[in-house]
């Protein structure tokens, strides 16, 4: 995405950010960035630390964990405003899988430092994103 208010609409697609106002996604607009990854090529290594949220603008990637036998496990496929790290975004812990692009990638990356700034001076943003990831962690907990 080339402008800010480009990016912005883009982040009202994404589920995450859903109940975010305009100026909300204008001001995380602001911090993100964008990385393009090639075909076959590891966007985050499991058990390495995480360091944000990936957001998939364009293209398609896999969610794949490393079972401790070595047998790789496909858990999830990405495609456009699919997101991975949320969990990256609280704490900077290391990846539980790895991802993979699949085909030409490009991600909006929103970094775990420059994000909990951006938190700290709205506590509403805080406060509607946090809800969105305790919902959606609760559903995973569900499946399991």
């Amino acid at each position: 995405m080339p402008d800010q208010k480009g990016t912005a609409g883009f982040l009202a697609t994404v589920p995450l950010f859903k109940s975010l106002k305009r100026n909300q996604l204008e001001t995380l607009a602001k911090q993100a960035s964008v990385q393009t990854f090639e075909t076959d090529t590891e966007i985050v290594t499991q058990g390495k630390p995480g360091v944000g949220l990936f957001i998939l603008m364009s293209g398609e990637a896999q969610v794949v964990h490393m079972q401790p036998d070595g047998t790789q496990t496909v858990v999830n496929v990405l495609g456009p405003t699919d997101f991975f790290g949320e969990l990256a975004l609280l704490t900077e812990g290391p990846r539980t899988a790895s991802v993979v692009a699949t085909a030409p990638t490009q991600c909006l990356v929103l970094a775990h430092w420059t994000f909990f700034a951006v938190l700290r001076d709205d506590a509403d943003m805080a406060i509607a994103v946090l809800e969105e990831l305790a919902w959606r962690f609760s559903v995973a907990l569900q499946v399991i």
